[in-house]
Formats: structure tokens, C-alpha cells, sequence
């Protein structure tokens, strides 16, 4: 990977950590940043059970961001990916079957931050 498209990366990471910290009111960081770790979450935010994946990028390959994702989830976390193109508002992608866990995270996430 070439370092302008890992700048660009870390650039998104930032940039979602900060967007998840503002949706759900949590502490929100790079988590590579922090850990140093192949298996540290792209970011770590304060959301218990999920797992995030962040990809910046054009023209994302989505069933390879998600299986990354899956692989560096622990067993019981559900596996997110956020995506973000040029111009475009961030999109997170998840498993139909993980959305309801997911909700409920969300929202004790959400009644916890009141």
C-alpha cells in the first residue's frame, strides 16, 4: 500500500472514530493507532459487542471489507463496516441477520450516553 492511500486511510479512520463520538456520544479513536495490532479494530469505540472496519476508498470491495471484518471481530462482536467515498456521506454495512443485536447495542449505548 502506497502512502498516499494510507494516509487516506488513516485520515477515514479519524474521521469515523470522530463521527462515532458524535452520533452516540462515546470516546471513539484509531484503534491500530493505539494497539499497534493486526487484530486492533480500525477504530475502538465505546460501543460494547460491535466491532468496526473502516474503509475509505472509491470503489470498495465490500465481501472482502466484510470478511476482514468478520476475522478480526471477536466471536461474540458483530462485525461493521464503515464506507466512505469522495463527496459521499458514511455508510455502515452490516449482516441482516447482526442488525438486531446491533440495535440493541446501539440503544444501550445511546441510554447510557443521557
Amino acid at each position: 500500500m502506497g502512502t498516499k492511500s494510507r494516509d487516506k486511510g488513516q485520515r477515514g479512520e479519524r474521521e469515523a472514530a470522530k463521527r462515532l463520538a458524535e452520533l452516540f456520544n462515546v470516546e471513539a479513536y484509531r484503534g491500530r493507532q493505539y494497539h499497534g495490532r493486526d487484530d486492533a479494530p480500525d477504530v475502538k469505540a465505546d460501543i460494547p459487542g460491535v466491532h468496526f472496519e473502516v474503509k475509505r476508498t472509491e470503489k470498495l470491495r465490500l465481501w472482502e471489507a466484510m470478511d476482514q471484518a468478520i476475522n478480526d471481530a471477536a466471536d461474540t462482536d458483530v462485525p461493521v463496516v464503515l464506507h466512505r467515498a469522495n463527496g459521499k456521506p458514511w455508510l455502515a454495512i452490516v449482516y441482516l441477520d447482526d442488525l438486531p443485536k446491533l440495535a440493541v447495542q446501539l440503544y444501550l449505548t445511546l441510554q447510557a450516553g443521557k
